[in-house]
C-alpha cells in the first residue's frame, strides 16, 4: 500500500512538473505588454462573482442535498456554462427558502 501511494505522488509531482510553463508567456507588440489582457482578467472575476453567487443562492435552497451536490458541480466544472445552466434552467423559484436561514427556537 505504501508503494503504490509513494508511486502515485510521484506520478501527480512528475505531471505537474511537465506542466510547469518553460517561459514567462508574455507576448510584446509594439513594446506594450500591459495592455493585452486585462479584459480577461476582469471577465474572469465577473465570472466568478457570478458563479460565488450562485453557489450561495444554491446552498441557502430547500433542495434535497444530492440536488444540491449536483448543481454545485456544474457550477464548479463548468463555470460560464454551468452558471448560465444553473440561472436559467434551475426553477430557482420554486426551490427558494423563505428565509435565508431559519430562527432558532
Amino acid at each position: 500500500m505504501q508503494n503504490t501511494l509513494t508511486t502515485i505522488l510521484w506520478l501527480y509531482v512528475a505531471s505537474l512538473s511537465s506542466a510547469a510553463p518553460l517561459g514567462d508567456g508574455t507576448i510584446t507588440i509594439n513594446n506594450n505588454a500591459i495592455g493585452y489582457g486585462t479584459g480577461g482578467g476582469i471577465v474572469g472575476l465577473i465570472v466568478l462573482i457570478l458563479d460565488i453567487l450562485a453557489i450561495v443562492e444554491l446552498i441557502q435552497s430547500n433542495r434535497p442535498v444530492s440536488h444540491k451536490l449536483l448543481w454545485a458541480l456544474v457550477v464548479l466544472v463548468f463555470p460560464f456554462i454551468g452558471m448560465l445552466l444553473y440561472f436559467f434552467f434551475s426553477n430557482r423559484q420554486a426551490h427558494k427558502s423563505g428565509s435565508s436561514y431559519e430562527p432558532l427556537p
